[in-house]
């Protein structure tokens, strides 16, 4: 890959981090000034598949039941709950966001910020109507984040933080960093994580390496595995496919103007945590690399260009 080539194609759009690391090595290390090496940030939605991470080690540890049960569980009050649905809500439903609540994160409804403004985020989430059956579709929605955050406080014991700590950031040598929580002391699920970016590579490694960081295994590989694969088609306007809190798609020459390949042409799938504004954790296992990337200006101030696909993948693709 042509590094010197990147560097240029990035320049004008002033990203706060670039780093891109393949087989351990790091092949890219690119900051707006020298303090942002050092400072954490707000991740925002990357948060999610962090979440998710705790959610496999909490199944693997057999603290928390696995994925097809009911969230009624946790939540009894559903039981009482007038919509019979929401009793055939699971934790899988939760993870691929196909539970089935009528919600519309930011436009329409607006139910993201009428949550953050309510009293008890976890009662808001729950007592929101049905849209649809569970499983049916996928609907983006920080709410079920914040009930499996919640879910988790529950089967171990302790805050969300404290379970991270000990079970994820430890191992990853993750010391600074800092965690929001709703009024009732209940740890951000779908955003208000705060980590430097080579922590966020540090994650997105554990993931390459198949949950294994040094010589333990954090995430055993099978359920890793499973939280990645493709789960349900990612809702509109969004492209490829859904996970448990983790994003998926496929890059191909098709996606490349002029690209001149031959049959068959090159391709390479990944997964991706995706936070708003510009934070991103890629994982190309095919290739053994971790992109992440971070920004922090306004939508106004931001450039329109998406890094990963129009400048980064081309030149993985160009490498195979």
């Amino acid at each position: 890959m042509n590094l010197s080539e990147l560097l240029s194609a990035i320049e004008p759009i002033d990203l706060k981090s670039c780093l891109i690391t393949q087989s351990d090595r790091m092949l890219f290390e690119h900051y707006r000034d020298q303090n942002i090496p050092v400072e954490t940030s707000k991740i925002n939605s990357c948060t999610k598949s962090f979440l998710s991470a705790l959610v496999c080690i909490a199944m693997d540890q057999g603290k928390l039941p696995e994925a097809h049960t009911p969230i009624t569980e946790f939540f009894p009050q559903l039981l009482a709950d007038p919509d019979p649905r929401k009793r055939e809500i699971t934790l899988e439903h939760l993870l691929t966001m196909t539970a089935g609540f009528e919600w519309t994160e930011f436009g329409g409804q607006k139910s993201f910020p009428r949550m953050t403004r309510s009293s008890d985020w976890v009662d808001f989430v729950l007592k929101q109507p049905l849209s649809v059956a569970p499983g049916t579709r996928m609907e983006y929605n920080s709410g079920v984040s914040q009930l499996l955050s919640a879910i988790l406080v529950q089967a171990s014991g302790m805050p969300t933080a404290r379970f991270a700590e000990e079970e994820l950031f430890s191992p990853l040598g993750i010391e600074d960093y800092k965690w929001e929580a709703d009024p009732q002391g209940i740890h951000t699920g779908g955003y208000g994580l705060w980590l430097r970016p080579v922590d966020m590579l540090r994650f997105g490694l554990l993931y390459l390496q198949q949950g294994r960081w040094e010589q333990r295994q954090l995430i055993s590989r099978k359920r890793l595995n499973r939280s990645v694969q493709p789960a349900i088609p990612a809702c509109s306007p969004n492209q490829g496919f859904y996970g448990w809190h983790w994003w998926s798609n496929t890059f191909s020459e098709d996606m490349i103007e002029d690209h001149g390949w031959s049959s068959p042409s090159p391709s390479f799938g990944f997964f991706y945590a995706r936070g708003y504004a510009g934070q991103f954790i890629y994982i190309i296992p095919d290739l053994d690399i971790v992109v992440t990337l971070t920004d922090d200006k306004r939508k106004k101030e931001r450039h329109p260009s998406n890094v990963f696909r129009d400048f980064i993948a081309p030149l993985l693709l160009k490498a195979l």
